[in-house]
């Protein structure tokens, strides 16, 4: 499990390590920019995950995100760092395939921010596979298509974390053939 003195990998722009601060530490104030990674996991429908963080987070609690987010720890490699976070959130495997990189910088009231350099990745349960939700980290969850999605997002803005309207839009957008071709197979 995650804790706030976890020593999360800091990085510079071109993902380069530059040293190394607790989760803490990492989103205190500005920030400190580090590495992390999110997931979009889809059932064998094409559905996507989508869950409402718990009111215990102290960024963004109660908004609604993508499937799985998180940082690597001090050692360990993003994709190693994704199927542990997968499994410890949502009791899940999946065949997880990298997309894109981005950075990106969001201050949620005086509390603190987020300042990562982010990388995402498409995930699918594995057939016959269900979630199991750590309630810790996830209040609630929403199986939904990406018409739905899309929908929502239209509506609700102001209902979502900054990083996950960020990467739907270039899920939606840039990166749709690669996400196309992830469902396809």
């Amino acid at each position: 499990m995650e804790t706030s003195q976890d020593s999360l990998i800091l990085v510079n722009s071109d993902d380069q390590v530059t040293g190394f601060a607790s989760k803490e530490e990492a989103h205190r104030g500005n920030g400190i920019t580090h590495r992390a990674f999110s997931i979009f996991l889809f059932d064998a429908n094409d559905n996507l995950l989508l869950h409402e963080r718990s009111q215990e987070k102290p960024l963004w609690p109660g908004f609604w995100t993508n499937s799985c987010c998180s940082h690597p720890r001090r050692g360990e490699d993003i994709l190693s760092a994704a199927n542990r976070r997968l499994y410890e959130e949502l009791g899940a495997g999946g065949n997880i395939q990298y997309v894109y990189k981005f950075c990106y910088k969001a201050n949620y009231l005086n509390i603190g921010s987020e300042n990562e350099n982010c990388s995402v990745f498409l995930a699918r349960l594995r057939p016959g596979e269900q979630v199991t939700v750590n309630a810790d980290e996830i209040s609630d969850i929403k199986w939904m298509t990406l018409s739905d999605i899309d929908q929502w997002v239209s509506r609700e803005t102001a209902c979502f974390t900054p990083w996950f309207l960020l990467e739907w839009k270039s899920l939606r957008g840039k990166y749709l053939d690669q996400l196309v071709t992830f469902l396809k197979h």
